[in-house]
């Protein structure tokens, strides 16, 4: 599948079919032996080990994801000056970001720059509650300069990912207004709500009638969770959606394991896919979703002949590396 270009490329591409996003990309990193404690998360890893990025976004083509989802969600002028980089350094290390999904996507895969969320550069959980007390304003200003040097690098569209409530929402699209690239909004929910609380038709209807936004939807999330917010993403917005939640397992903080048995895994993932593709055009997978899950709905949706690396998934290599400020996962990719 060609991919093609110019801002409304993505869209076309939306309106004929469901495309497969990659799954976690921590969780495959992790499964090929990297370290993710760091403040920065997956980040990091632009600047020391760039090449299991590559690798990593590799394994997802190869299980025959379409769009590949950046190593950006937790890499921000912020974060990387506590560890001593200068704001030209962290624009080329998004730019890497951006340049990393396209090397390993041949030209297959259309390729989606994650912005996540304020509280991934806290990097302290707040991500999953949102209300920092911040304004529209304050976060559209800390938002603004990552989106620019992601839009400057080429992504096919910005993954504003993984956002915790509807005022950081209002601001991660004022931030990308005028960047000339095409967004989807996702929001991580809990209980039918975002995890700030609103309502999801509030939610969403940030998003109305914003011809910038290509879809909307959820991720990040339990599996059990999309079908309603999908639905409600579709009717409040007239977008397309996009799906990617995490596999249903759940992080014990006291413990450091993960506690229960996956929802959303090869098994299930060709059902619950189906079921997604009602609404959704872009379907995938975060937190703890690797390139088997991947696979299977790659197959089940007829997109590929999707092949997933043996032994990929279901590792325990995360537990001692599970993050010591207890978040939930992710990219959590960043979505990263």
């Amino acid at each position: 599948m060609p991919v093609g270009t110019g801002p409304g490329a993505f869209g076309e591409a939306l309106a004929g079919g469901v495309l497969v996003l990659d799954g976690g990309l921590s969780h495959q990193l992790e499964a090929q032996g990297c370290a993710l404690s760091d403040a920065l998360w997956t980040a990091r890893l632009l600047a020391d080990a760039p090449e299991q990025i590559a690798a990593a976004h590799t394994a997802y083509v190869r299980a025959g994801a379409q769009v590949l989802i950046t190593a950006s969600y937790q890499a921000t002028f912020e974060g990387f000056a506590r560890r001593g980089l200068g704001r030209r350094e962290t624009a080329e290390l998004l730019r890497r970001s951006v340049a990393l999904a396209r090397a390993a996507g041949e030209g297959k895969a259309w390729v989606a720059a994650s912005v996540g969320p304020y509280g991934a550069m806290l990097a302290d959980g707040s991500e999953y509650r949102g209300r920092y007390g911040l304004s529209v304003r304050r976060l559209a200003a800390f938002h603004r300069p990552r989106v620019e040097a992601l839009a400057a690098a080429g992504p096919d569209v910005l993954a504003l990912e993984t956002v915790p409530d509807a005022v950081e929402a209002e601001a991660l699209l004022r931030a990308a207004e005028g960047c000339g690239v095409p967004v989807w909004l996702s929001y991580t929910v809990a209980g039918g709500r975002t995890r700030a609380g609103q309502g999801l038709a509030e939610a969403f209807a940030v998003a109305a009638g914003n011809d910038q936004v290509a879809a909307v939807g959820v991720n990040c999330c339990e599996p059990a969770e999309a079908a309603e917010a999908l639905a409600t993403a579709v009717a409040v917005t007239g977008r397309p959606a996009v799906v990617y939640p995490n596999s249903g397992e759940r992080w014990d903080a006291e413990a450091r394991g993960w506690r229960g048995a996956p929802r959303y895994g090869p098994a299930v993932a060709p059902e619950l896919a189906a079921e997604w593709a009602a609404g959704a055009r872009l379907i995938g997978g975060c937190c703890r979703v690797g390139p088997e899950t991947v696979a299977a709905v790659a197959s089940a949706l007829g997109t590929a002949a999707a092949t997933a690396p043996e032994g990929s998934e279901g590792r325990e290599a995360s537990e001692r590396r599970k993050r010591s400020v207890g978040r939930e996962g992710r990219k959590m990719p960043g979505g990263g």
